[in-house]
This record gives C-alpha cells, structure tokens and sequence, in this order.
C-alpha cells in the first residue's frame, strides 16, 4: 500500500478549522480505498508562534518539509502582526524556497450554488487561471530610506526575468493544450508598462510557436475584469503575472459565488519540492473559532493535492463528494446564504466518501 506523507500547516485564523477539515477528508478517503494511506506532520506555525518565538516558522523550517510528498495549508494572517511580516514570513518563504513557480487556480460554478452573474450559464464559466508565483511584482526587491523624513522614499520593484516568464508561459501553453477548448488568454498590461510588460508579450509569441493547436489572444489587465463580467464564456484558460492575477483569480473565485469555495496549488512543475495546495479564502478572523467557515475550498485543494500525487480517481471521488454536497442547499455556509457550519459540511462529504466505498463494496 502507498503511502503519502502530508504536512498540514493550519497557520492563522480559520486555517486552524478547515485544514484539520480537510485532514479529516483524506482520512475518510484513505479508509475508503485499499490501494493507498496519509500520514500527517501538523505545523505550528503563523501568527502564534511569531508572538512566541519572533518569526512566523523556523529558520530552517523548510528543512522539515523537504521530504514531504505534499503541503496542506490553511492562511497566514493576523489582526496584531502585520501583512507583509505574516506572509513574507511563512507562505511566501515556503513558495519561493521551493520555487513553486506556478500558482494554479481553478474556478467554476458548482452545483447549486448561485453566482452573481445571473444570465451566465455554469459551463461559461469554467477556468483555471495560472499565476506566476515567484517573481514579477511580488519579488521582493527594494526598500525604503530616510524613514520618518520628508524625503522618505520607497521602492517594490517589479522584477520579470526571461526563464521566469518562459516557464511559466509554457506551463500555461501546456495546460490549455490539455484542457478541451485549448484556449488561453495572456494577460498583460505592456501599454503602460513599457519594458517588463513588452518582454512577457514577446515570450509569449516565441512560446506560442511551439503550441500551434492551442488559439490564444492577449487582453490588457483592466480589460480582462470586464471580460470576466461580461464575457466569460471567452475565457478558459487564463496566465498573468504575480499581481495581476492575485487580483484577477479573486475576482473568478466571487464570480462564482464565494471565496469560501476556491482552491489554489503552488506547484513546482519539475517536482524538485513539495508542492503546497491551500483555499485563498485567508484566515477571516471575524468568523474564527465560531464553526463558520466554508472548507469546500480546502476540500477542492485537496483534490488538487490527490491530481499532483497521481491519484486523479481519488481526486474525481473527492470532486464528487463535493458536489453531492454543494448540491444541496442545506448544507450551504453562511457565505453561501445557509446556515451550514464547517463540522456539517466536513461531516457530509466523508459520509458520501464512505457510501461510495459502501456501494463499491456490495
């Protein structure tokens, strides 16, 4: 029997209810199946043991999570500690420590839940949307001198590098040329930005060349959210950079009726690392601790996470448990206009994971 070996990094806020959820799901699923088992490493790390020990993980926490076959997170995030410590200090370390260069994003309307765009049909709006996750507008480059004067000034730096725009445009090639429609969308914003900009639209060109039965066209950032809105039967496959698409994958997650809902995977494509698979939901502390949040996210990165492992008939078994759930009004969240909590959720998918092994089994 296979066995996988997870790290769940629960982190901040309600990471700390939907990761033990999703825990709880693949528990349910291993028992369900005779051909594979978890076994989990729980992390304490985020805003609790930055208060603690001054930093949001270990120096050398990257070392305990090197020879995992896959990551679990929950959100990094906290009222006391500010943005940019919580997420330098533990996410971003883990994705850039492990060149998890593609940040994958699907979205779709699922079964009965109800999307804002009320003339759009759910197969209109079917994504997945590719993110650069390594560099661009979120490289970390920069500063800030004479703090506190009047002639304080302070630079981000938006750093595109030729190998960092080729790889992740050619993974986004591949993956629309994997997905039915074959369509990709490269999202830019090289009427303004005359340099950075310019090169991700040359590279694009050079790397369409090599996929001639993918059809692809270029949309400028601002365009593309009206698009989104009123035209999202266009889209399908969709690459923009670090920013662009943080903005644009949230957007796609409320169109389809929450945030609660979507899933998200930071890959390394040449599995040097551990991937990282997680709901972009963040760690809503006006709900923590109240058995409020949705964990669909976090049950939909974990189908992610069974599809990078190469168990793509778990995942479909996952996926459907979901959506039996969805499905039914009753057992919607709050941010789905129910009343549902995480336990009755969490609860219901195990229980249709357990009566598909029942019904295999008579």
């Amino acid at each position: 029997m296979k066995t996988y070996h997870i790290a769940t990094i629960p982190g901040d806020g309600i990471g700390k209810e939907v990761v033990p959820a999703g825990q709880q799901v693949l528990a349910a699923l291993a028992a369900a199946s005779n051909t594979f088992q978890f076994t989990f490493e729980d992390f304490d790390w985020g805003g609790d043991y930055y208060r603690k020990h001054g930093e949001m993980m270990p120096k050398n926490g990257l070392d305990a999570l090197r020879n995992k076959d896959a990551i679990l997170f929950g959100s990094a995030g906290d009222p006391d500690i500010a943005d940019h410590i919580t997420l330098w200090g533990l996410r971003l370390k883990i994705c850039q420590g492990f060149d998890q260069y593609a940040n994958v994003r699907p979205t779709r309307i699922l079964p009965g839940i109800d999307g804002p765009l009320k003339r759009c049909k759910p197969e209109d709006l079917n994504w997945v949307i590719v993110r650069e996750n390594s560099e661009g507008e979120y490289s970390g480059v920069g500063g800030r001198v004479h703090q506190g004067h009047p002639i304080e000034a302070a630079t981000d730096v938006s750093m595109m590098t030729r190998v960092g725009v080729e790889r992740i445009l050619r993974y986004a090639f591949k993956l629309a040329q994997s997905r039915p429609r074959k369509l990709l969308t490269v999202i830019t914003k090289s009427n303004a930005q005359r340099h950075a900009m310019v090169m991700w639209d040359e590279i694009a060109l050079e790397v369409s060349r090599d996929f001639p039965d993918v059809k692809w066209d270029k949309e400028l950032v601002d365009a593309a959210t009206a698009r989104m809105v009123n035209k999202p039967a266009t889209l399908d496959t969709i690459v923009a950079t670090n920013l662009h698409a943080d903005i644009l994958s949230d957007l796609a997650a409320a169109l389809a009726g929450s945030l609660g809902i979507a899933p998200t995977g930071n890959i390394d494509p040449e599995r040097r690392y551990p991937s990282m698979f997680e709901p972009i939901h963040g760690s809503a502390f006006d709900i923590m601790g109240k058995g409020l949040a949705n964990p669909v996210g976090t049950f939909w990165s974990v189908v992610m996470l069974l599809e990078h492992l190469g168990e793509h008939e778990a995942a479909q078994r996952v996926m459907q448990a979901i959506e039996s759930v969805t499905a039914t009004p009753s057992l919607h969240t709050g941010d789905l206009g129910g009343k549902a909590t995480t336990v009755e959720v969490t609860n219901a998918v195990c229980a249709c994971l357990a009566a598909d092994k029942e019904r295999k089994a008579a």
